[in-house]
């Protein structure tokens, strides 16, 4: 990390000084991670968690069932859609259909977009 201390003035570098010192004397009163680490891996082990459980991890089975248990339903979660026969073909590959619902597809977007089609132009013709 580097900060570009060219531009500022006397006053401002004072402030930065006094705000690095400050800052400095709150980092060395901490005790080294390693031991606080250390200390909240044996707390969480004599409650029967590991570290993992407690703040999120891959390894932590128990978080993720109550993870997905807390997820909110979303709107559609009880709303089934049946199936829909397709309504739209692609010319040149007759393989690609499209039923009108969702997003439009590329071939269908990219033939619209130049003006030549209209969507009615792909429609299935009903026997």
């Amino acid at each position: 990390m580097s900060i570009d201390l060219t531009g500022l003035s006397a006053r401002e570098l004072g402030a930065l000084i006094r705000t690095a010192k400050k800052q400095q004397t709150i980092v060395a009163k901490r005790r080294p991670i390693t031991k606080v680490r250390a200390q909240l891996s044996k707390l969480a082990k004599t409650e029967g968690y590991t570290i993992e459980e407690l703040f999120g991890g891959e390894t932590a089975p128990r978080a993720r069932k109550v993870a997905k248990a807390a997820k909110a339903p979303s709107k559609t979660a009880g709303r089934k859609l049946g199936k829909v026969a397709p309504k739209y073909r692609n010319p040149a590959n007759p393989k690609e259909t499209w039923t009108g619902r969702g997003k439009q597809p590329r071939w269908m977007a990219e033939l619209t977009a130049k003006g030549s089609k209209k969507p009615e132009d792909f429609l299935i013709k009903k026997a």
